[in-house]
Parts: structure tokens; sequence; C-alpha cells
């Protein structure tokens, strides 16, 4: 019997690159693409603020086919549940017409979300799973450094302090912390770009751009290292979350 062909759900992230480290490591599957939602409009990464241009180069750097779904804005505001349901239940029919009915996921422990994806690929037949889910977040997060598995943090919310945003995910970053953020991020308190670790086939060379604040929301606009010369003259423009 094959391998199981899974679709990695894919936000360039720590938590998505330890689930692709993980199914790596495990002989019942296949990652066969990465599947990453972007902002029509902006073209950067839903709530990570990260341009396509890196995500591109991220995917071709790990040796990995890259599926991008373009959300529309809504009156300038971020589509519908309803609208981004719709595009993405189009987007797994035409996985199961490829023969891919499953689909993993980097979540830890909201299980409220856990349930909504498994009920949303219930509608077409699909399944899911969680490679990463149930681990402790400190020994996990100790464990993403430990790997190798460089990142820096391209989107911090107000509570943690706009000092964090752009810093490399690394001990001291976890050393320092404020009380009740969750050391993973996963309650949305911060998110990350992986440039480095076990499964690049090469680092990116990734140079950190312009502050942005949005929606009480602080970025870090981050380059290729050859982009920075002409993201100069730009105004950064981070989608809304």
């Amino acid at each position: 019997m094959g391998k199981i062909k899974a679709v990695l759900s894919w936000s360039g992230g720590k938590d998505s690159a330890m689930a692709l480290h993980a199914l790596r490591h495990d002989n019942r599957y296949q990652v066969v693409e990465l599947l990453t939602s972007v902002s029509e409009e902006y073209r950067r990464i839903s709530h990570h603020g990260v341009r396509e241009a890196l995500l591109d180069a991220q995917a071709a750097a790990i040796g990995l086919p890259l599926q991008k779904i373009y959300l529309p804005s809504n009156n300038g505001r971020p589509c519908t549940n309803d609208t981004y349901e719709a595009i993405m239940r189009s987007a797994m029919e035409a996985y199961k017409a490829r023969g891919i009915n499953t689909v993993a996921f980097g979540d830890l422990y909201l299980e409220d979300l856990r349930q909504w994806r498994q009920s949303n690929l219930a509608k077409v037949a699909m399944q899911a799973v969680f490679p990463v889910w149930g681990q402790p977040p400190m020994p996990f997060a100790r464990e993403v450094i430990a790997l190798g598995f460089r990142a820096y943090l391209s989107c911090v919310e107000d509570k943690m302090g706009k000092d964090f945003v752009g810093r490399e995910y690394n001990a001291a970053l976890l050393a320092e912390l404020p009380a009740g953020i969750c050391p993973c991020g996963e309650n949305g308190e911060f998110h990350t770009f992986v440039f480095a670790g076990p499964i690049f086939g090469q680092p990116l060379d990734v140079a950190l751009g312009q502050y942005v604040l949005r929606d009480g929301r602080h970025y870090m606009d981050l380059l290729l290292r050859q982009q920075v010369a002409t993201a100069a003259a730009e105004s950064a423009v981070m989608p809304p979350v």
C-alpha cells in the first residue's frame, strides 16, 4: 500500500515548518504540495503580512510545489467567512479530483479550530491530520530552535509590544516573552517566517525592511536581500486582519 498523499496548509511560519518536518519523518504520508492563502489585493500571506515573493522563494528552497489561494478584500476588510469557505471548498474539490484526500495542519492545541477544520473537510469527504498536535508549547518551541529552524517575527500583537517584531525566534526571545504569551504564538500573539532549517535545501537571505503599524498589530516587512534596494522606494502596506 502506498503512502497517503497530503497537502500541507502552509503559513510560512515555524509551526507549519515543524509539521512538514514531522510528516517527512512519517512513513504514512507524502506531502505533495503546500497550500497558502494570500491577500489578492496586497499580495501578502494572510495574517503574517509576508510578501508573496518570499513565500515563493521559501517553497522553492523547500522543494515543494506551492498552491496559492487568493482571498479578495471586502470593502477594504478581509473577505467574509462565507466567501473564504466557498473558495477553500473549491480548492479542496480540485485536490479530490487529483486523488488527494488529506490536508495537514500545524495546529498545537486550539480544539475549536481543529474541529472547524475537520468539519469543513468532512463536507467534501476529506480528512485532516495534525502532525504536531498536543505538544506542550515551551518544549515544542525549544525543539524548533534545537532542530536548527530560524525564523523572524513578522507580525506581533500590541500586547506583546513593538520591540519584538523583526526579532529572530530564539532562546533569548523565549526568555523575554511577557507573561501570558504562548511561546508558540498559538493564540495569534505573533507570527513568524522561517528562512532556514532542516527542511530547506538552502537558507534564504532575508533582510529586515520597514516597520508598519496596522489595526493594532506591529509588522516588519521582510525582504529578500536582493530586493532591498527596490523596496526602499516603496511604502510597505499590510493587508487588513
